[in-house]
């Protein structure tokens, strides 16, 4: 369902091709969820969350510095772009795009996976002397950025709109006023 909601969205997303990825009978989608697509997808953005926060976790060990892991983070979100033929944007941005008032529960899985993600940032930002408002404000900011410019890559066909706006964030992120650490 992650893979399929990347690439079609959820209203693009058939259950039978569903069920044929997952060679699975009809019967078990309703058995094991059974409010249908919309608790498939809530489990499918839960899981992109979980993966999300693993995938984190080892960037931020292999990039002790954020900024080089956020450019990291980008560089691996292009290249899974242009080897699809700029077909598979974010998940989550495609499922947000599609979700009405009354998508509560999608709703509810979204929000909290992006809260997760800003959170994620904003702590790796504090470590390297950004404080609490700036560095939950440039979360934001990035999340925003990376969401937009992916949008506007897939449609143009071409990393340049990412790339660009995030050269452009990178650059105020690395000219800002940190705080000074008395305790180093």
């Amino acid at each position: 369902m992650a893979d399929t909601l990347q690439r079609k969205g959820l209203h693009g997303a058939g259950l039978n091709e569903l069920l044929a990825q997952a060679q699975a009978p009809k019967g078990s989608l309703y058995h094991h969820f059974p409010g249908g697509k919309s608790e498939l997808a809530v489990a499918a953005i839960e899981y992109i969350g979980q993966r999300t926060d693993s995938f984190f976790a080892q960037l931020f060990r292999e990039h002790p510095d954020p900024l080089r892991a956020m450019q990291r983070w980008l560089d691996n979100t292009l290249q899974q772009l242009e080897g699809s033929r700029f077909e598979r944007g974010c998940p989550l941005a495609t499922v947000a795009l599609e979700s009405g008032p009354e998508d509560v529960e999608i709703r509810a899985a979204l929000a909290a996976c992006f809260s997760r993600l800003r959170q994620t940032l904003t702590t790796q930002l504090q470590g390297v002397g950004f404080n609490t408002d700036s560095a939950d404000s440039f979360a934001h900011l990035f999340i925003s950025l990376y969401e937009g410019g992916l949008l506007q890559a897939r449609v143009a066909g071409s990393g340049e709109p990412l790339q660009r706006a995030s050269a452009a964030l990178f650059q105020l992120l690395r000219d800002y006023p940190r705080e000074t650490r008395h305790d180093q």
